[in-house]
């Protein structure tokens, strides 16, 4: 099938660009890597009437580091997250789940900003991101602002993202403890599937190897990535193999979970707990030997 008939610009800085924005709001859509938008217009599941191509806008493929601090551009493209040594020291959790977003061509094309605006509950970035504690900034003609990564989805292809709203940049703080470490887990039916249930954990201990804090997402089971309440419990405590699997059930428990022609939501609950338990373990090891 063919799109239907839209206009198509390429703005060459950022104010060109959310200036068409402004300017259409819903009839507009972003072009970045395309790997979700254009098989999507070619079903004619969307028809924007434009279309502004964001790859020759100056600036948003930059990543930067400092002090630890990480900062993407909406325009990295998802390769570099398994190839760049930066991200790689400043998010191994992204440098890990990377290679498992999609087949090598998707992510040589296939977008950061794009994967999160997309917003698919399956995705392993929108997860990441939230374990991570991330920050986005947002901008419009008329404004910027930033949100954090587990108040920006909404649902199933729905953010925060207003219609005249441009993900420019992600910010990834450094790690709140000098023994943090990660942990990412999915199943998928095969490689570049997007994943039937998958987890993700970030898990920083104290002087004394006492849990300091810790993030847990299950993504791909519900609507949205679940950032798990149960790890409350975990804080203060020396991280045993039983009580990990404890909390990587009572985080499956809180998932509404959804049902479909791959998975049933008993199934996707049973195998996020062992996922869960799993991605906090691989957390808990790294730290210790941090």
């Amino acid at each position: 099938m063919r799109p239907a008939p839209f206009e198509y610009v390429a703005p060459r800085t950022v104010e060109e660009a959310l200036a068409r924005l402004g300017r259409h709001g819903d009839e507009a859509k972003l072009l970045a890597g395309g790997q979700s938008l254009v098989p999507m217009m070619n079903m004619r599941l969307v028809r924007p009437a434009v279309v502004v191509d964001l790859n020759r806008v100056i600036g948003l493929g930059a990543v930067q580091t400092e002090g630890g601090r990480l900062r993407l551009g909406a325009l990295v493209r998802q390769r570099a997250l398994e190839r760049d040594g930066r991200i790689a020291a400043a998010a191994p959790l992204l440098a890990e789940a990377a290679p498992l977003i999609g087949h090598l061509q998707t992510r040589a094309r296939g977008t950061v900003g794009g994967s999160l605006a997309h917003a698919d509950p399956a995705a392993e970035l929108p997860a990441c991101m939230i374990a991570l504690d991330a920050v986005f900034h947002l901008r419009s003609a008329k404004a910027r602002r930033t949100t954090r990564a587990a108040e920006f989805f909404r649902g199933p292809l729905a953010t925060a993202l207003g219609p005249d709203e441009l993900l420019a940049e992600i910010e990834v703080p450094p790690a709140a403890a000098a023994h943090t470490g990660h942990g990412f887990a999915e199943v998928a039916r095969r490689h570049g599937d997007f994943a039937l249930v998958g987890a993700c954990a970030v898990l920083g201990l104290d002087a004394a190897g006492a849990c300091r804090h810790a993030r847990l997402v299950i993504f791909g089971a519900g609507d949205s990535p679940h950032l798990a309440r149960a790890t409350a419990g975990l804080v203060g405590e020396r991280l045993a193999a039983a009580r990990l699997t404890e909390v990587g059930r009572a985080a499956a428990a809180e998932i509404d979970a959804r049902g479909d022609l791959h998975a049933t939501p008993e199934y996707r609950r049973r195998v996020a707990a062992g996922l869960a338990a799993r991605a906090l373990a691989h957390a808990a090891s790294r730290a210790e030997a941090a």
